[in-house]
């Protein structure tokens, strides 16, 4: 199977995931993706800054930047069309919006840019098959002195053991797939690009961070 025809299957599957939930996602989400909010406190996107949310849903994390941190040049694109009906609809012209791919993005081909100050990817690694690709990308996105910031599910290892195995069975029923080796491999990104890496640990081991740093 080709790249093109894996992006095309997997747009496929979010749109028919989404089409539906994407009128409750927010709704029902903020009780258990927790660390984006902790992400967008310690963004630090100065005025003038461009900011990219690759797998942006429905805009939730763009507006809370925006609120947070006034004068940042926000942009967002997402694989799903769906989503991006309602990131549309909430953001407004504001936020400049496209249909992207994150594993094969180029930030001149979206949205006219070299790169971005700030990168973020909240809880959207775990839904990427070709996650990997999509953290390298990312990375290379960045501008001297760019920060790319990821938060996404960690290995859960605080939670007991029955209330772990019913996440981790419930969140299968989303195609949703822990990234328990995110560290390792953006480690090995860093060491590749010439980046610097920070890891951080969400309480009960329940979500990671990993930041790149050019």
């Amino acid at each position: 199977m080709t790249g093109s025809a894996t992006s095309q299957d997997h747009a496929a599957l979010m749109d028919k995931v989404y089409r539906g939930q994407r009128h409750i996602y927010d709704l029902t989400r903020k009780y258990y993706l927790f660390g984006r909010d902790r992400l967008i406190r310690e963004l630090g996107a100065e005025p003038g800054m461009s900011v990219l949310e690759a797998g942006c849903g429905t805009g939730r994390n763009l507006e809370r930047v925006a609120r947070a941190w006034p004068g940042a040049a926000c942009h967002g694109f997402d694989i799903s069309g769906e989503m991006l009906k309602s990131a549309r609809a909430r953001l407004g012209p504001d936020v400049q919006l496209a249909l992207g791919d994150a594993t094969r993005f180029e930030p001149r081909d979206l949205f006219g840019r070299t790169g971005f100050d700030r990168i973020i990817l909240s809880y959207t690694l775990s839904m990427i098959p070709g996650w990997e690709a999509a953290l390298r990308q990312a990375a290379h996105a960045l501008t001297p002195g760019g920060v790319l910031h990821a938060v996404d599910f960690g290995d859960l290892s605080g939670l007991p053991a029955p209330l772990r195995g019913a996440l981790r069975a419930w969140l299968t029923k989303f195609h949703v797939s822990p990234r328990l080796d995110l560290p390792m491999v953006a480690a090995r990104i860093a060491g590749e690009l010439g980046l610097r890496v920070e890891v951080k640990r969400g309480a009960l081991g329940y979500y990671q961070m990993v930041r790149l740093i050019r």
